[in-house]
């Protein structure tokens, strides 16, 4: 083998092992910027069928309808607590800041942030729809499977995201 063909190939080699190190950085980086969409029935139960439950510490996303009579608001500060629930049950989440105008009980929210000890959601931000019949897909499809609790008619979607 000529100098010259195993310079190219070292080149070739360091090239490969240089675009390898750069898509394994990629991925890593995308995958801690992942925020997994669950209801309070995955969380509870788990997703999927091999039932995987989040783990402590994982950022992710739920949603639901605020449970009546849960909201609790801190007299002295921005800190809420409120219980996101479904057909089969809810999920302590923790909130510090200014809530959407629209965020009321019974209405469809979405929260993202981590999930702390105990299931209760530490979030970071709170996002209500601006239609008053939303409730979030994945929450409409666990209530129609259940037959627990059956969902209200005009909760259901109307018009297609």
């Amino acid at each position: 083998m000529t100098p010259r063909r195993k310079n190219r190939l070292y080149l070739a080699l360091v090239m490969l092992l240089g675009a390898t190190l750069i898509v394994t950085l990629v991925l890593y980086a995308l995958r801690a910027n992942i925020d997994l969409f669950y209801t309070p029935r995955e969380i509870i139960e788990g997703k999927g069928a091999q039932h995987e439950k989040p783990h402590i510490g994982q950022r992710l996303r739920i949603g639901g309808l605020v449970m009546p009579g849960s909201v609790k608001r801190d007299p002295h500060t921005l800190q809420v607590t409120f219980r996101i629930y479904d057909a089969v049950g809810s999920i302590l989440v923790s909130y510090e800041g200014i809530l959407p105008d629209l965020f009321r009980e019974g209405q469809g929210v979405v929260a993202q942030g981590v999930l702390g000890a105990d299931q209760v959601v530490q979030a970071r931000e709170v996002l209500a729809k601006h239609d008053e019949n939303y409730i979030p897909p994945e929450v409409a499809e666990s209530m129609k499977t259940t037959q627990n609790t059956v969902a209200k008619p005009s909760m259901q979607r109307k018009d297609p995201l």
